[in-house]
C-alpha cells in the first residue's frame, strides 16, 4: 500500500519512512503542504499523513483543499498543537484524525491502520485474489492453497502490485516505480532478484505458476 507523509521536519520524516517501510508500506514523501498537494491531487494513496506547521502551504489549508477537490484520501494529521479547539479545528477542514506531537510510533501505525480499515470498509476490498491465492491488505497476511505464505515487506508490496495489475503486463521501469519509488539504471537486476524471491514463495512449492515472464517486456500475473 501506499502511503503520502507531507512533513517538513527531515529527521521526523526519516524516523517515519523507516518505520512505515519495515510494516510494508511504500512512502511517497513530500517537504511543504503545495507539494503534498500537487501529489495528492494526482496520485491515489491508501492514507497521508500530514503535518500542521508546514512552508508554502499548512497542512490544514491543504487538506481543506484536498476535500474542495473531492480527494477522498484519509488523512491523519500530526500537529503539536494539542487543545480541543485545534483538533476540532483540524478535523472540520477534513481531517480523518489527529495526533498530537511528540507521539508514539506504535500508536501513529495503529491509527493509519485504523484509518485503512475505516476507508476500505466504506471504499474499496480489502482482499486481492487470483485463483488460490488470496492477500489480505488490512492483516496483511497471504495464502496459497490454504496455507500461509510468509512475505518480507518489500516481497508483501511487489505482489501487491502485481496483484492490483493481474492480467496487465508491467514492465521493470513500472515496478519500480510503484513498488520502490525512484527510477533506476535499467541494468540492474534487482526485479528479477526480487521476482525469484517471491516465485520460490508463491510459485514453485504449488502445482500451477502465476508469474509469468514476458521476455523483454515484463511480468504479468494471471492463471493459464
Amino acid at each position: 500500500m501506499r502511503l503520502l507523509l507531507v512533513e517538513d521536519d527531515d529527521r521526523v520524516a526519516s524516523y517515519l519512512i523507516k518505520g512505515l517501510e519495515q510494516a510494508g508500506y511504500v512512502l511517497v514523501y513530500c517537504r511543504d503542504g503545495l507539494e503534498g498537494l500537487q501529489v495528492a491531487s494526482t496520485e491515489s494513496f491508501a492514507a497521508a499523513i500530514v503535518d500542521v506547521s508546514m512552508p508554502r502551504l499548512d497542512g490544514l489549508e491543504m487538506v481543506s483543499e484536498l476535500r474542495r477537490r473531492n480527494v477522498l484520501t484519509p488523512v491523519l494529521i500530526l500537529s503539536a498543537r494539542a487543545s480541543v479547539d485545534d483538533r476540532v479545528r483540524g478535523l472540520q477542514e477534513g481531517g480523518d484524525d489527529y495526533l498530537t506531537k511528540p507521539f508514539a510510533y506504535s500508536e501513529l501505525l495503529a491509527r493509519v491502520q485504523a484509518l485503512i480499515r475505516r476507508h476500505s470498509r466504506e471504499s474499496t476490498p480489502t482482499t486481492l485474489k487470483l485463483a488460490d491465492l488470496s492477500l489480505d491488505l488490512l492483516t496483511r497476511k497471504v495464502y496459497r492453497a490454504g496455507q500461509h505464505v510468509d512475505l518480507q515487506p518489500r516481497e508483501f508490496a511487489l505482489l501487491e502490485y502485481l496483484l492490483r495489475n493481474r492480467g496487465r503486463v508491467v514492465t521493470k521501469t513500472m515496478i519500480m516505480e510503484h513498488v520502490w519509488e525512484y527510477n533506476f539504471d535499467p541494468r540492474t537486476n534487482v526485479v528479477e532478484a526480487r521476482i525469484y524471491k517471491l516465485r520460490g514463495k508463491i510459485d514453485r512449492p504449488f502445482d500451477k505458476p502465476l508469474i509469468h515472464t514476458m521476455r523483454g517486456v515484463g511480468y504479468v500475473m494471471e492463471e493459464r
